[in-house]
């Protein structure tokens, strides 16, 4: 039998190679981690050291794959597991420890008419606006205050059906439509989005829009309602939402009630030379209801520049500032400058010392019934300061794989 064998071992293995020879599967992954400082870290103006990881890239790992399936098309998949490295624990995005909290999508792509993907995913805008900003570079440092306007990628969305279409002529338009899956009321608690670009050699152009609505239902949007504004436990984001939440510092946690938030954000960069040039433009607003803690609609405007310098081909300089309003329900400036410089040790990895300072003044909600001098909390880092000024320093390593 061994005699048998042997001989037609070498056949089947070239066999199976030849099976699988359109076909690939990927793991790949990023590692980042950071020595941190922040002044001002909690409202006894407390300062911190600490460990922080995912500060230019997200702690994360996955698996992508492709088939090619004749004629152009192809099959595709995508799974991809955020984790927190100082502790191995599963970390995706302030929804649990889901294990592929990230993105986790399958579909098929057509070389002529686009590709069509269906599960957890990022956004339109994410995926076409985001890349023209400075948090595309240099991380969530640099990213709006809070995070309000999604502009770090706080939010994945579930039961998503999204739309690519091929690059034509530098030309580019993503739609997307998740949804709510509760029976009777298709519309409760969906996510719908849309989003182009345009680029032509060092020239880049985006706009999109992503609107999140939260669960009709009283159960979905999980409290017991009062009359608008009354006092009580704040309600959180309903657990009937497509969307994940990007309610993560005080500046505006206290609209984690809200019926909708509707996000229109615009980019454009510029590269020539050694230099590097980008602007961007966000409308984040938060509408009540008669269910919410609040009564007024609560609109964030965000205008953000950046610069970069290639100083030499391993080493880049980077500065932004990011200017955010608040008005509506309450009234309130941020006023947030980032500096950041990283030097790569090979292509896969990198060191680097990025850090930022913001001032706040005006008024913050912070419950149903409580306003209180606005807060300072850099980027989407989540301290609350209790003070109208805070910065954070990171000086760090990554690794990608």
């Amino acid at each position: 039998m061994k005699k048998l064998i042997l001989p037609v071992l070498p056949l089947i293995l070239w066999g199976i190679g030849t099976a699988h020879a359109q076909s690939s599967v990927t793991l790949f992954g990023v590692l980042d981690e950071a020595l941190q400082f922040v002044h001002n870290a909690n409202p006894h103006n407390d300062n911190l050291w600490k460990l922080a990881g995912s500060n230019l890239h997200a702690n994360r790992w996955g698996l992508q794959g492709k088939e090619d399936l004749g004629g152009g098309l192809t099959a595709i998949f995508k799974v991809v597991a955020s984790f927190n490295i100082n502790t191995g624990a599963s970390s995706s995005y302030q929804t649990g420890s889901k294990l592929f909290g990230s993105e986790a999508w399958v579909g098929a792509s057509d070389t002529r008419l686009g590709t069509l993907t269906f599960g957890r995913q990022y956004d339109p805008v994410v995926d076409l606006v985001q890349p023209l900003t400075a948090d595309d570079i240099f991380g969530g440092t640099f990213a709006t205050p809070g995070d309000v306007d999604n502009n770090d990628n706080s939010s994945r969305t579930n039961n998503a059906v999204k739309y690519a279409s091929p690059v034509l002529d530098g030309f580019q338009f993503e739609a997307m439509y998740a949804f709510g899956g509760v029976a009777g009321s298709t519309g409760s608690g969906q996510t719908w989005s849309a989003a182009a670009t345009w680029g032509t050699g060092p020239f880049s152009v985006a706009a999109g829009y992503i609107r999140m609505d939260n669960a009709s239902t009283l159960a979905g949007r999980g409290f017991v309602p009062a009359t608008p504004g009354a006092a009580g436990t704040p309600p959180g984001w309903g657990t009937g939402v497509t969307s994940d939440a990007t309610f993560i510092s005080i500046i505006n946690i206290a609209y984690a009630s809200a019926k909708s938030v509707g996000i229109g954000s615009v980019a454009a960069q510029y590269v020539t030379g050694l230099f590097t040039f980008n602007a961007r433009y966000s409308n984040a607003t938060y509408k009540p209801d008669g269910f919410s803690a609040f009564a007024s609609t609560e609109r964030f405007n965000v205008a953000a520049g950046y610069v970069g310098y290639q100083v030499t081909p391993v080493t880049l300089l980077g500065a932004g500032y990011t200017y955010t309003h608040g008005a509506g329900d309450t009234s309130a400036t941020y006023n947030q400058v980032s500096l950041g410089a990283e030097y790569s040790l090979s292509k896969r990895t990198g060191v680097y010392l990025i850090g930022a300072y913001q001032h706040a003044n005006g008024t913050q909600r912070i419950d149903a019934t409580h306003t209180v001098t606005a807060n300072a909390s850099v980027a989407s880092y989540g301290y609350s300061s209790g003070s109208s000024s805070q910065e954070v320093i990171s000086l760090g390593i990554h690794h990608k794989f």
